[in-house]
């Protein structure tokens, strides 16, 4: 694999798919030289103000309701450690792996603009654990999304100390056993670097990666099988024309109808029925650039305040010169917050309509496609049963869509009277799109099999295409078998974008393209 483009921390402008692919390894990261002096500039700045004794909030005074409390100039360094374990009180399953490496990145990002007072020295041995892949063990609960990710973070970074646990080689161990086989040594602490590196919304910012490119592909994907469902049951293609979107110009809208257009394109199964008596369809067909539209307008809120948030300075107090220092509110998730919220409802949506559409192939009402989509029922049930799997997913979806930022509950004895509750809502966000991912996968072979029923005739070549992929993992059904395995593999399709695969490798050969004037808006991140 040919690296791309070294990236500047602190420097170069981050988005969401860049982020993945330093987590992957397949972009360098550097710290210019420019960017080490803003470092250096910043760290000076607050060692000037220990030197002086003039009470600045995190850096010689206590924390939250301590913060009139102040702190002797031997006792600085001291304080800077005691706050990542006074404050690492996390609990539950650890987060993804992947997840904690794209807070230790996008915490280097934020720390490398310069405004933090954070070491050089300390930001390189972050650097280093992103590097070498030894990331740390960060529990999933405790963080209310406000002064930072408080508790998160310092789990991310106790390893800095010589404390907590990460993964290294595969293997969990204690931070003591990867100083043991790597030669390294607790890096010590100076004035403000433990407040900068626990303030912050890094555990917020990094869910909210994974919700960016995971709400993508499902949206992707529920375009593709929408498609192929309207085919198995011979829906019009009337409801995609653009005259009808033009009157009502939602980007989202637009963006879906035209995607389903051309992939229904030189299709003789819409040929044959074009003469039907059939009004219209069901919502569930009908609607796809309405609602799909929807949570696509949705998925664009989230990733334009993501792309805000991973190129600002979230922690707190912000070091701005040799006379200011300024302790706001910069580390507080609501802006995430409430479009982490926004985007878990527009995703569950995904798989409600989804399952709506699933159980319109069930039963029996299109021409040529059998109840149960099988031929012989009675002794055999068809598909009926996985239609309650995803309606047992849609509604454990709609129980998740209950808004955490509509929570808030004071901490720190009320100095912290107002929080985002933010981590909750990115954790939630995922959990929903694991499940959107699962009725995809249920009606990507529910459409297949209804698709099968308009042989001999030919769908355009897109469907065609990515029906020949789905034959290739999972045969047509005439009788029952276990269908979970059948399930199993389609979430495994799901997962590796097998369908995205296809139209890409299709639109390359047949120089046949599916983008709209809203392609960089909504296929780019």
């Amino acid at each position: 694999m040919i690296p791309k483009e070294i990236f500047k921390l602190g420097e170069d402008w981050l988005t969401a798919s860049i982020t993945l692919s330093i987590a992957k390894g397949e972009t360098p990261i550097e710290l210019s030289t420019n960017a080490r002096e803003k470092i250096n500039a910043s760290a000076q700045i607050v060692a000037n103000i220990v030197a002086k004794g003039k009470a600045v909030y995190g850096i010689n005074t206590g924390f939250g309701p301590l913060c009139t409390t102040k702190i002797s100039k031997e006792e600085t360094k001291i304080l800077q450690s005691n706050i990542l374990k006074s404050h690492g009180v996390g609990v539950g399953e650890p987060i993804a792996t992947e997840i904690a490496k794209l807070m230790l990145i996008l915490k280097a990002q934020s720390l490398a603009k310069g405004y933090s007072g954070i070491s050089e020295t300390t930001l390189d041995r972050i650097l280093w654990h992103i590097e070498h892949n030894a990331i740390p063990v960060v529990p999933s609960q405790g963080s209310v999304g406000a002064s930072g990710d408080l508790a998160p973070l310092s789990h991310l970074f106790l390893p800095l100390i010589g404390l907590g646990k990460v993964n290294y080689k595969g293997t969990v161990m204690e931070t003591s056993v990867l100083f043991k086989q790597t030669g390294l040594s607790s890096v010590t602490l100076g004035p403000k670097e433990g407040l900068a590196l626990i303030n912050g919304t890094q555990f917020i910012a990094a869910h909210a990666v994974k919700v960016v490119e995971k709400l993508h592909s499902c949206l992707s994907q529920a375009d593709i099988i929408g498609a192929m469902m309207i085919e198995g049951l011979q829906g019009s293609v009337k409801p995609f024309f653009n005259e009808l979107h033009a009157l009502r110009p939602y980007k989202g809208n637009i963006h879906v109808a035209k995607r389903i257009k051309r992939l229904l394109k030189g299709s003789e199964i819409m040929e044959d029925h074009i003469d039907c008596d059939r009004v219209q369809d069901p919502y569930s067909l009908r609607c796809m650039p309405q609602v799909h539209g929807a949570s696509r307008n949705a998925w664009l809120h989230l990733k334009e305040l993501v792309e805000v948030e991973l190129n600002s300075v979230t922690d707190n107090p912000i070091i701005i010169d040799e006379e200011l220092t300024i302790s706001g509110g910069n580390f507080h998730g609501q802006p995430l917050a409430m479009a982490l919220d926004y985007a878990c409802l527009a995703a569950s949506e995904l798989g409600n309509i989804s399952d709506r559409r699933i159980y319109l192939a069930l039963e029996g009402n299109s021409p040529g496609v059998p109840k149960l989509l099988m031929k012989e029922t009675g002794i055999n049930s068809g598909y009926m049963i996985l239609q309650y799997t995803t309606a047992a997913l849609a509604s454990e979806n709609k129980g998740l869509c209950f808004p955490s930022s509509a929570d808030s509950i004071p901490t720190s004895l009320g100095q912290e009277d107002h929080v985002s509750m933010g981590s909750i809502g990115g954790r939630k966000a995922l959990q929903v799109l694991e499940n959107v991912e699962k009725i995809l996968a249920i009606e990507l072979l529910t459409a297949a099999q209804a698709f099968e029923f308009r042989k001999p005739m030919k769908s355009g070549v897109f469907l065609e295409a990515i029906h020949t992929a789905i034959r290739e993992k999972v045969a047509f059904a005439d009788k029952d078998r276990v269908f979970s395995d059948d399930i199993e593999k389609g979430i495994e399709m799901i997962k590796d974008q097998t369908i995205i695969h296809v139209i890409e490798k299709i639109s390359k050969k047949e120089g046949i393209s599916l983008k709209t004037k809203f392609t960089h808006e909504f296929e780019v991140y």
